[in-house]
């Protein structure tokens, strides 16, 4: 089995697909170091990976936020282990609201979570796996690293940015030995709509105006660990994000329709609509 035996580091596995990452990593026969910055969440989720087996998890406290613990989390784990074959920056936020109505502050939590510490993450491993000569990195980004996400800009600047992140990675540590992928999918089952912030509007119906079907997290997980193996540069799914995407590197006009509908029906739940 490919990940059997290996060595894998995940943030943002306290809940969501980040749990359900660990979970498909642990069938598969992996040593799983799951971080979030809840620890009573990631706790639950090693448990969750050794009572199912065959592999085994330990959870620790991170904020992904912090250069510095991100730093030494990953580098104790290279020293723990001897070696980290897979890292996968899973952590992130969103704080759902139009532009207008964010503040900075809004802004730079969400660049310090989705990008800082997926940068953090990403340069820590690869200094890594650069030195031993092999490892893979996976970023998570979003279809809206690829297309446009009104309603919710700070994500996707985050998105984007990620996207930039990886592919430029990947073209120099190719020759390295060290893989990176980035992941881009649809909508998906996550707590991520219900924790995440609201401004201006309330969150009782927001999943309601997605233009499109929630991906369960168990079967998103099973997407993201097939193209991990596959060593899949872009990894994007379900089918309707490839379409999109797809029609968005044709033309930009053939995807502004759908970003006209989303914020059309998002400002009918906006307070103070005008």
């Amino acid at each position: 089995m490919y990940f059997n035996g290996n060595i894998c580091v995940i943030t943002g596995s306290g809940s969501g697909i980040g749990r359900a990452l660990a979970l498909g990593l642990g069938s598969r026969g992996a040593t799983v170091i799951a971080s979030d910055i809840h620890e009573t969440n990631v706790k639950e989720t090693a448990a969750l990976v050794n009572e199912a087996g065959p592999g085994k998890a330990i959870a620790e406290a991170i904020d992904v936020s912090n250069e510095d613990a991100v730093s030494l989390h990953i580098n104790r784990v290279a020293d723990q282990y001897g070696r980290i074959d897979l890292i996968i920056n899973n952590a992130g936020i969103a704080v759902t609201g139009e532009a207008r109505d964010l503040s900075i502050e809004h802004w730079r939590r969400v660049i310090n979570v989705n990008l800082m510490g997926v940068l953090y993450g990403s340069d820590t491993a690869y200094k890594i796996m650069t030195c031993q000569g092999f490892g893979h990195i996976v970023n998570i980004s979003s279809l809206s690293g690829l297309v446009p996400f009104p309603t919710n800009i700070p994500y996707g600047t985050t998105k984007y940015a990620i996207v930039g992140l990886t592919a430029g990675l990947r073209a120099e540590g190719e020759a390295l030995g060290v893989k990176v992928s980035m992941v881009c999918p649809g909508f998906i089952e996550s707590n991520i709509y219900t924790s995440s912030e609201a401004v201006n509007v309330s969150k009782e119906n927001l999943t309601d105006i997605l233009p499109f079907k929630m991906v369960p997290v168990h079967k998103a997980a099973e997407k993201i660990l097939k193209g991990i193996e596959r060593n899949d540069a872009v990894i994007v799914f379900p089918g309707y994000a490839k379409f999109i995407w797809w029609l968005h590197r044709i033309s930009a006009r053939l995807t502004a329709r759908t970003s006209r509908r989303l914020i059309t029906d998002f400002r009918k739940l906006r307070n103070n609509n005008d």
